[in-house]
């Protein structure tokens, strides 16, 4: 994948997220209520812009809050956004709105990861999908691009792999691009080099049952598990504007049936499993992480 690695300096920096958005100077000024003459000078470090309008460019340019810190040090003025641990009181409140949507999903699979597509935090549906994988894919900081796309993860299980392949690298790409994280660009790099055996590229393997009503709503995840084939559509969902750059960085991804098999075996599972009972030790662990 072909990296951009930003110049040090506000003009430099803003002129490669402007280039990365596809805006001319003029759009991006009219944007941010500025006029173009000032956005050049920034630009050619013939002037420094005032801490709001690094900020109001930086929204209308779409960085991520992380990176907005940036841009304001690069400016000579102090980050804007802190980071706060997720574990800390002062998140007790997006924890508890977190838990209360993965325990809610259940039977259904729901996990929480970061920016670099690390796992935080999933329900106990989500936690059954990995059984069977190897084991040094569940090393912590699990990696939920690795667990999906390894040989020795779920690969082999995804019935559709080629198209779920295609979906999870086109994702992994784009976020990487959208943020110009070098850790999404290496992980890219790493997971798109995983050569499989030839089985699970089979084209039978490929080919989507026909849907009850004729049509599917959204490309399904098929995959074995809990002893039967699945099928799973997805949602992301993200915090609404945050000023933390902990919260900005996490996505809640939760999965619903395609199909009403599915939706059978994840109830009969969850009620197998005892839905009184306490998460299990994999679940405490990803809550302490940091």
């Amino acid at each position: 994948m072909r990296r951009h690695t930003m110049t040090q300096g506000i003009g430099p920096m803003l002129r490669e997220w402007r280039k990365r958005r596809n805006l001319s100077q003029l759009a991006l000024a009219l944007q941010a209520d500025t006029s173009s003459r000032h956005l050049s000078f920034i630009e050619t470090g013939r002037a420094v812009p005032s801490r709001e309008l690094v900020l109001r460019l930086a929204d209308q340019l779409n960085v991520p809050i992380r990176q907005r810190n940036s841009l304001l040090m690069a400016a000579g003025y102090a980050p804007a956004y802190e980071e706060t641990p997720i574990s800390e009181t002062h998140m007790d409140r997006a924890n508890e709105a977190i838990d209360r949507l993965l325990n809610g999903h259940e039977p259904y699979p729901a996990l929480v990861f970061d920016s670099i597509s690390d796992l935080r935090r999933a329900n106990r549906s989500a936690l059954a999908l990995l059984d069977g994988i190897a084991d040094e894919l569940l090393v912590p900081p699990i990696n939920i691009m690795r667990v999906a796309l390894h040989p020795e993860g779920l690969a082999p299980r995804i019935l559709n792999f080629a198209v779920w392949r295609g979906h999870l690298l086109g994702r992994l790409r784009r976020e990487a691009v959208l943020t110009n994280n070098e850790r999404l660009a290496t992980l890219y790099d790493e997971v798109s080099s995983y050569r499989y055996a030839k089985s699970v590229f089979d084209p039978a393997r490929e080919m989507e049952p026909d849907m009850p009503d004729g049509q599917s709503i959204a490309i399904p995840l098929r995959i074995r598990a809990l002893g039967s084939e699945l099928s799973l559509f997805s949602a992301l969902t993200v915090f609404a504007a945050p000023v933390d750059i902990t919260l900005s960085e996490l996505t809640i991804e939760t999965f619903y049936p395609a199909d009403a098999h599915t939706a059978t075996v994840l109830h009969s599972h969850l009620q197998l499993a005892g839905a009184d009972e306490p998460a299990p030790d994999q679940l405490v662990a990803l809550r302490a992480a940091p």
